[in-house]
């Protein structure tokens, strides 16, 4: 919160247009951290924030930090139950909503969480309140290894954990992203991620810099190149299926979004031939960005930038590690273990803006974080002989047929040049006679149809037989949270029988 820049917009949400200058971002955010203080929050008190996408969010973060409190952000789409098993894991004394919120999930909390004080975000007597507090209050001394977010990670493999976040991680991910993307104060950054996701650094980090944060609070793509258009964005936010639904539009797109001068994509796989075919049409450089949440995002992780280009074989990989960031690909079944350069296994990622372990699970801690400050990731990739780190797959997502090992990424990227495929996925099924088979959920493009006869053609031409899919179904669309992040393990469990999904010819 850049007091200095006085009147420039600061965040700006088009939805309601709502637009907020750096000092009443500052000034907003000291009122209603004075009022929390007045309510009696301490620092490290963890406070769940349960609201719709919009400027308050990023509020609510700057206020709780400023007086040392721990923000819990939690995505508005969690049903009551999902919200009330973070509030008491958290040990959370304080649940931040809407009317909406408070509709959803009231009488669960009341019912569960007694003791939790209820704020409504949106209600008169809440703003009265903060209306009465100074614009200004000295933020709290805090070091960097205090605790200042729990993040919880999706969950798209199992149990939801807490990252636990500090002041020194934020820190490190800002100086990251700030680099990464170039910042500066002319920038306008168009910010699509959840606000409960630690996608929300690249806007903090616009923010640190200097910049102006556009906010869509959902992303839908007519609205989406609207805004780029309408406001100038330099910088944008993407993910892969924005980057692919990106090729599909019609001749012209193109002079719309020419303010552009790079993309950011992260969250999941990119595969080439759509980076290939965004890079030809837009010219837009691709920032690849490979963190977790545990990281938020590159505050210890890898980016590519266009300098990169030349280096990144057929737009395969996710660049060179950031700032003070270290990585290193070891041995899946003995971390202990450092492979060759070029040889697989799982990326280990060291630094600044690793989390300190997760909330209340020390042994889930143990496994992941290791000596050394090493964090095991979970993905699989391997380095090129240039530094450049290419992902493979998801450790939890590797197939096992008859002992071959397959990573579904790598199938993807070939199977989604299918001139037919508009859209696929690979995960696996148990099968009592290898263990487990590779299953295809294809999404056919419009006016298409392919059947598994032809998708096991297409693959025995252009992979080794064992990646060959044995199973098939044709879906409208694929599983994702918030539209991007790929279930697998929700599909996995929707075809776990192998039924619907035709006959194995192999």
């Amino acid at each position: 919160m850049n007091a200095r820049l006085g009147e420039k917009p600061a965040l700006i949400f088009p939805s309601t247009g709502e637009v907020f200058s750096f000092r009443a971002l500052l000034e907003d955010a000291c009122r209603i951290g004075g009022r929390l203080k007045q309510r009696g929050v301490v620092p490290g008190d963890r406070v769940c924030l349960y609201l719709a996408p919009g400027a308050r969010y990023v509020l609510w973060y700057f206020a709780l930090w400023r007086i040392g409190a721990v923000a819990v952000p939690l995505n508005n789409v969690l049903r009551a139950d999902e919200v009330v098993s973070m509030l008491d894991d958290s040990g959370s004394m304080i649940l931040v909503t809407d009317a909406v919120g408070y509709v959803e999930t009231a009488e669960s909390v009341q019912n569960h969480c007694s003791a939790i004080d209820i704020i409504l975000d949106d209600s008169a007597e809440w703003k009265s309140e903060c209306a009465g507090e100074a614009p200004f209050i000295r933020p709290v001394h805090c070091s960097c290894d205090q605790i200042c977010q729990l993040q919880y990670t999706s969950g798209t493999t199992g149990k939801q954990k807490g990252a636990i976040l500090t002041h020194g991680n934020w820190m490190a991910a800002m100086d990251a992203e700030v680099d990464v993307l170039g910042l500066r104060e002319k920038d306008i950054y168009l910010g699509i991620y959840p606000m409960a996701h630690v996608g929300v650094s690249w806007g903090i980090s616009a923010l640190k810099a200097g910049a102006t944060w556009v906010i869509l609070e959902r992303f839908d793509l007519d609205r989406y190149i609207s805004l780029i258009e309408e406001y100038r964005a330099t910088v944008i936010a993407g993910m892969p299926p924005v980057i692919h639904s990106l090729t599909r539009t019609p001749e012209g797109t193109e002079e719309r979004m020419a303010s552009a001068r790079e993309m950011i994509s992260g969250g999941g796989p990119l595969h080439p031939s759509i980076w290939k075919e965004f890079h030809r049409r837009f010219g837009i450089p691709v920032i690849n960005a490979y963190g977790l949440s545990e990281t938020i995002v590159v505050g210890t992780g890898t980016a590519i930038r266009p300098e990169d280009y030349v280096y990144a074989t057929e737009f395969r990989s996710v660049g060179m590690p950031v700032g003070y960031s270290e990585v290193k690909i070891v041995d899946i079944e003995d971390p202990s273990r450092e492979m060759p350069v070029g040889d697989t296994g799982e990326i280990a990622l060291r630094g600044p803006g690793v989390a300190r372990g997760y909330w209340n699970m020390p042994e889930e801690t143990a496994e992941v974080f290791i000596e050394d400050g090493w964090f095991l990731t979970g993905d699989v990739g391997h380095l090129q002989e240039n530094g450049m780190l290419s992902i493979t797959d998801r450790k939890k997502d590797m197939i096992v047929m008859s002992g071959w090992k397959i990573y579904p990424t790598e199938v993807e990227k070939t199977l989604i040049e299918h001139p037919a495929i508009d859209d696929i996925a690979i995960f696996g099924v148990p099968d009592d006679h290898r263990g487990e088979i590779p299953f295809a959920a294809v999404v056919p493009k419009v006016g298409q149809f392919i059947t598994l006869e032809d998708l096991q053609t297409y693959s025995r031409e252009r992979l080794a037989g064992y990646k060959v899919p044995r199973k098939m179904v044709l879906v409208a669309e694929l599983p994702r949270v918030g539209g991007w992040k790929l279930l697998r393990r929700e599909l996995r469990e929707r075809y776990m029988d192998g039924s619907l999904c035709g006959k194995d010819n192999s």
